[in-house]
């Protein structure tokens, strides 16, 4: 029987899995630039593009539980940010928070990575901003992963309630 939310919370445990490897890339590319003596612009353009996923896909995620769950994806010109500010409200009668405020401005940060990614020449972007995404990777990443994978165990108990209803 296919509960409500049964392929959402597929979805999400599939991306954690996606994203590990993203951010796997994005580590490896920083090390690699720190090394290379040629050829580091190469190396710069993989870890931005790896950052841009990142953030990509945490929005796709967000987007699916804006609209199947909360029923309200933002629309306005802001919906990005809105969307990231929706992901860490607890809405009483609907849903617990899917992410902790506390990792709201580090996200929003690849968020904005992300709209530079996508309006400028990759000559342009700046090494020392992309340094210090990579270096919020590591302590992110362990409490977002937790956040989803528990919003994941949510919608399963969600789901197992309504088939014993």
């Amino acid at each position: 029987m296919n509960t409500p939310y049964q392929k959402l919370v597929e979805r999400i445990r599939g991306e954690i899995s996606d994203l590990e490897q993203v951010i796997d890339r994005a580590l490896q590319g920083w090390l690699a630039i720190q090394t290379a003596s040629t050829e580091q612009y190469a190396y710069l353009d993989s870890v931005a593009l790896n950052l841009h996923s990142f953030y990509s896909g945490l929005e796709r995620l967000f987007e699916l539980i804006a609209g199947q769950v909360d029923g309200n994806l933002p629309g306005s010109e802001t919906w990005h940010r809105d969307l990231l500010q929706q992901m860490a409200k607890d809405l009483p009668d609907t849903r617990p928070a899917v992410i902790s405020q506390r990792n709201v401005a580090a996200i929003d940060e690849f968020r904005r990575f992300r709209h530079l990614v996508r309006n400028v020449y990759t000559i342009n972007l700046i090494p020392e901003k992309m340094e210090g995404l990579v270096k919020t990777l590591p302590e992110l990443w362990p409490n977002l992963q937790a956040e989803l994978l528990a919003f994941a165990d949510y919608l399963e108990a969600l789901n197992k309630a309504i088939q014993e209803d």
